[in-house]
């Protein structure tokens, strides 16, 4: 379309692409109209009432939890540093095995400088400490200064930890700058969340299942809303994220009850012995799959609302049912992606356990069926059916919502002519065909200038 400027010269207005987007954030989102404030108000604010108001519930006001020495476990770790390395008797005596006899020097605890000899088994599941080797012992409470007070139980990782921490904030910090802030806020607030309030709850005896759904709400809101703002896009994403989670919540509900699933492992175990009260260790199962999930979840919500509201954008005359078909194809090439990351990380976790399974001997279906491999496979297509239906969910939902959001169009002046070439002296340009003097033929004899 054109129209004339005061000057004469026309205006260009420009025509909608035809191509269509795909990430995770394409700039500034422009502000939402009245109507799809609304429409997300109705939606969303439910949800948030109900997140919050049973956060509230669940949280154990008044609730005191007992430390680790209430409970029973007395050792005490102490670091310190190894001076020495001998192969010797375990325990001086005839017949008792081999040891590698560590010697170290604590640098802190009750007897902060004592140089102490500590036999360590020399078997194969045993780590190896050379000298300069920095480690920490367990004091069990006794003499400080006699050494059958202590155990070498692990090495000191807090130096390579904080490297490989500060290194990880630098590249989010130099490749998102703003935004990388931002996430890293997201990221130091979730753990807030798992910390002050979902272990906690978990603690003091309410259901695992309950607090990890109004967990990972929390995080939800804090982590979308802080890293890509307050607006209309985000807001779709937070209700195709909710939506998947009841859905991996129930699924994951179901099918655990349906496969007697127990959530009893040997670390659930000696947690309930400390605690001294039960616990729902299939909702516990069942709550680490649903926090699992949750960053991949965000990662295709919020994908697929950008993509939506990029078509929108693209071409304004797209209809709900247009943009819902145009998204759900831009879906199907990123779920089988998301999928494959969900297996293999609940994959990876498991992987110590299908070792085990696999020296036992057992028959692939015996293995399949196990109590904790079968625990792992719950989770995971639990988890992969919620990242199936977040895509149409999602889809949906952000083509209901861009349909009603009015695109502005942009108006583009026509290019300057060149100044090298006025327009009084520029001539129409002929394209030419075949040889430069029009209609010579070679055959008809030499060319001849025409009359």
């Amino acid at each position: 379309m054109e129209d004339k400027l005061p000057t004469g010269r026309r205006r260009r207005r420009a025509q909608p692409s035809t191509g269509h987007g795909h990430g995770h954030g394409h700039g500034p989102a422009a502000p939402a109209s009245r109507r799809v404030r609304k429409l997300l108000l109705i939606l969303l604010l439910p949800l948030v009432l109900a997140t919050v108001v049973g956060a509230l519930v669940l949280y154990p006001f008044g609730h005191d939890q007992k430390t680790g020495a209430q409970l029973g476990l007395h050792q005490t770790p102490v670091k310190a540093d190894v001076t020495g390395v001998v192969q010797g008797s375990c325990g001086g005596q005839a017949g008792t095995g081999t040891c590698f006899l560590v010697t170290v020097k604590t640098t802190d605890g009750a007897a902060e400088g004592t140089t102490l000899t500590l036999p360590v088994p020399d078997e194969p599941a045993t780590p190896k400490f050379t000298v300069d080797d920095a480690v920490v012992l367990a004091y069990s409470g006794a003499d400080p200064k006699n050494p059958q007070s202590y155990q070498v139980v692990d090495f000191q990782r807090g130096l390579p930890l904080t490297l490989l921490a500060v290194l990880f904030v630098l590249a989010v910090l130099v490749l998102g700058r703003k935004q990388g802030l931002a996430a890293l806020g997201a990221l130091v607030l979730s753990f807030v969340v798992l910390i002050m309030f979902v272990l906690p709850a978990i603690l003091a005896g309410e259901n695992p299942l309950t607090v990890a759904v109004v967990g990972a709400g929390l995080i939800m809101f804090i982590v979308l809303y802080l890293t890509h703002g307050l607006t209309a896009r985000t807001s779709t994403a937070v209700l195709g994220t909710l939506v998947s989670l009841v859905i991996i919540g129930t699924l994951g509900a179901l099918f655990s009850a349906f496969a007697r699933l127990t959530g009893l492992d040997e670390e659930t175990a000696n947690v309930i012995a400390l605690l001294g009260h039960g616990i729902d260790t299939r909702g516990l199962l069942l709550a680490a799959a649903l926090i699992g999930a949750l960053g991949v979840l965000d990662d295709v919500t919020v994908t697929q609302t950008s993509a939506v509201w990029e078509l929108r954008r693209a071409n304004p005359s797209l209809t709900t049912r247009e943009l819902y078909t145009a998204g759900l194809r831009i879906g199907r090439d990123h779920l089988s992606s998301v999928v494959n990351t969900l297996v293999m990380a609940y994959a990876g976790a498991a992987l110590p356990v299908l070792l085990a399974f696999a020296l036992s001997g057992r028959a692939l279906g015996e293995i399949l069926t196990a109590q904790q491999v079968a625990q792992e496979i719950v989770r995971t297509l639990v988890g992969s059916i919620g990242l199936v239906a977040a895509v149409p969910v999602t889809t949906v939902l952000a083509a209901i919502v861009a349909a009603r959001e009015p695109v502005s169009t942009v108006e583009e002046p026509e290019p300057e002519p060149d100044p090298v070439a006025p327009r009084s002296r520029r001539r129409p340009v002929a394209r030419l065909s075949g040889d430069i003097h029009t209609g010579y033929d070679p055959d008809k004899g030499p060319w001849r200038r025409p009359q």
